[in-house]
């Protein structure tokens, strides 16, 4: 098939990075300036829009369904090309080679890539672009010196388009060399229909009630100027936000010095100054800083002039494990709604109409109930309803049966009480015998939460261990109970580990349980999951005693040695792993006629007309077993609801 690479220079007044492309693209002033392109390994050629029109036979490539289109990080360039012709652009014709790169743990960037591969100086991405997308591609401050313009054409300096137009020529070259070397580790089938799923439900997007997001918005910033104001009646500073002033009044107020206000330090300056005006302020100063209005500020800016948001996901965001990142609003942390189903509508009406005197009449915590409606502001179109459905104990029963732990497999495959359970084969209870609310119960779930891949005190501690009222002295025996009740989990993490070690350092293939293994492929660790598909660890390394492989650290985003070991490991197969049951209810739902509007973790959320379908038949698809995963426990939970909430 004959291939065509492309990049794009585009301009577009709305902000890409804060609203995303397809509201960058919505622009009425969204334009392609530069359009890059090869076909095969043929020459590279650029077509400056801003002087020339696109030559038929471009165009006509473009939309051919047999020419395989690709490009680095490609939603960019297919949405932008769709908005510029007002034509669709299918997924089934693109590929992506930003999600080859991220499939072999590669980075996200194609700088990063080009340099991590060690591309020669002609064949990476150039470092001069950032200064011209500036000056071209984002509009600029209106000054004397511009004559006031708020935007830079071709004419205003033509040394620089020539270097910009150079610059999208060697994207080009750049992107089809990364292509080129990552051709032997090619992108399964299947992983490109799911590319194919997820673009479609990217294109598709959610509708938001766009009202309830503004008022929200509004009665925020009502409540943070009450809460502003009276910050400076009790302080008499001008600017009470500021730590420094703040920290000055304090002193001054309690006669203490204030090392810090970040959080940790809180309790213990309250204690110290034991003054109620103190206690005020630090109350005040609490309710100024909660940002429960944030997302809804993300929905407006990002959503399209129909009223929907688009391109909340992206594929393959995490490059150890496959799952989805969240992008935009940020979906993967939404807060949870927990008042009742009456209360939610009640305050939902409320805010709509902007009746800021009734909802405080009805409710104390008013940003904690703006919060409490974020996700309620996502709605369906009319005529529809959502269907929410999700996995239930999704990574707990994907570790039990990877595993093969016999007595979670028989908790899974009845009453599914995993808290309890727990607690009872730790303390050799009799089954049954622990209930909700029992604080036995709360060990077994503060366990079940922290200690599967080799969480020990410390992990305890950071799930709020102590805060659920155990004390220290009772962690590590919490730990070696549950270990000690796991055999076969814990089995698992040290032999994963051992495989690891034994590939790397003999570079021989090992054989895991369930269809898995470890196998050396150039300078990439494979690990093999139950469906065949594989996690890439780069360039892996015994270092001091340490597995290690390179990728991009969290802490800086920098690229570097990281290290890992076998519960860790282990970590990566079961997210992985349960990451690809949810890509089979999702091609599932998508191929039965359910159009996915958005997922969050194991949940997927379906628009689906009034009157057609049920929340049981599509917890029923969800739950259906897989070929790849005989015997694994599924269970998802479905519901319906006129807009988006916690069941």
């Amino acid at each position: 098939m004959t291939t065509l690479a492309i990049d794009i220079e585009t301009y577009s007044p709305v902000n890409l990075q804060k609203c995303g492309v397809h509201a960058y693209a919505s622009s009425p002033e969204f334009e392609i300036l530069l359009f890059g392109y090869a076909f095969d390994d043929g020459p590279v050629d650029v077509i400056d829009l801003t002087r020339e029109e696109m030559p038929e036979d471009l165009k006509d490539a473009i939309f051919d369904p047999h020419i395989l289109k690709t490009a680095f990080n490609a939603a960019f360039e297919r949405t932008c090309i769709a908005s510029y012709f007002g034509m669709p652009t299918p997924p089934e014709q693109w590929s992506c080679t930003a999600v080859m790169a991220r499939e072999l743990g590669l980075p996200n960037s194609l700088e990063q890539v080009g340099v991590v591969l060690g591309l020669p100086d002609d064949k990476q991405k150039s470092k001069t672009g950032r200064a011209l997308i500036r000056y071209f591609s984002v509009p600029c401050k209106p000054t004397k010196s511009n004559g006031g313009r708020t935007r830079n054409l071709p004419a205003h300096d033509p040394e620089k388009w020539a270097l910009y137009v150079e610059y999208n020529r060697q994207d080009v070259e750049a992107e089809r060399a990364i292509r080129n070397k990552l051709c032997r580790f090619q992108i399964t089938r299947e992983e490109q229909a799911l590319w194919v799923h997820d673009q479609h439900i990217n294109d598709r997007g959610v509708r938001v009630d766009l009202v309830l997001a503004e008022k929200a918005v509004e009665i925020d910033q009502i409540i943070k100027g009450r809460l502003l104001q009276s910050a400076k009646d009790l302080t008499g500073l001008e600017n009470p936000k500021s730590t420094a002033q703040l920290k000055a009044w304090i002193e001054d107020t309690a006669g203490i010095e204030v090392d810090s206000l970040n959080k940790k330090n809180i309790a213990a300056v309250r204690s110290k100054a034991d003054s109620n005006e103190v206690d005020a302020m630090l109350d005040i100063r609490a309710g100024l800083s909660k940002t429960s209005t944030e997302k809804y500020n993300a929905m407006l800016r990002t959503v399209c002039p129909d009223g929907r948001i688009r391109g909340l996901t992206q594929f393959y965001g995490a490059s150890r494990t496959g799952r989805w990142a969240g992008r935009l609003v940020q979906m993967q942390n939404l807060p949870q709604n927990k008042m009742p189903d009456r209360d939610l509508d009640t305050a939902r009406q409320l805010v709509r109409s902007g009746d800021l005197d009734t909802l405080e009449l009805c409710f104390d915590d008013i940003a904690g109930t703006l919060s409490q409606l974020i996700r309620t502001a996502f709605i369906p179109r009319p005529g529809c309803r959502f269907i929410v459905a999700d996995f239930s104990a999704i990574e707990a029963r994907v570790i039990a049966w990877l595993a093969d732990e016999s007595w979670r497999m028989d908790v899974f495959n009845t009453h599914g009480k995993i808290y309890e359970a727990s607690a009872e084969q730790m303390f050799h209870l009799p089954p049954g015998s622990v209930k909700k609310g029992d604080p036995m119960r709360q060990k077994g779930k503060i366990a079940e939460l922290a200690l599967g891949y080799g969480g020990s005190v410390g992990a305890l501690k950071s799930m709020g261990a102590l805060e659920m009222g155990l004390t220290e002295d009772e962690l590590k025996p919490l730990v070696n109970s549950w270990r000690a009740a796991n055999p076969a989990i814990t089995k698992f993490w040290w032999d994963t580990d051992a495989a690891a070690r034994r590939v790397i350092q003999a570079k021989e293939p090992v054989k895991l349980p369930r269809g898995m293994g470890l196998y050396k492929k150039g300078p990439l660790l494979k690990l093999v999951l139950p469906n065949g598909r594989e996690l890439s660890y780069v360039k892996p390394a015994i270092v001091d005693d340490s597995i290690t492989y390179e990728g991009t650290l969290q802490s800086s985003g920098a690229w570097g040695r990281i290290e890992s070991y076998g519960p860790k490991l282990v970590e990566n197969i079961v997210q992985a792993t349960a990451r690809d049951c949810l890509a089979e209810a999702i091609d599932r739902l998508e191929k039965a006629g359910f159009p996915v509007v958005f997922h969050v973790h194991d949940e997927v959320i379906c628009e689906v007309p009034n009157g057609v379908s049920s929340a049981k038949e599509l917890g029923a698809i969800m739950s259906e077993p897989i070929e790849w995963a005989p015997g694994l426990p599924l269970r998802a939970d479905a519901y319906e609801c006129e807009y988006y909430r916690k069941d």
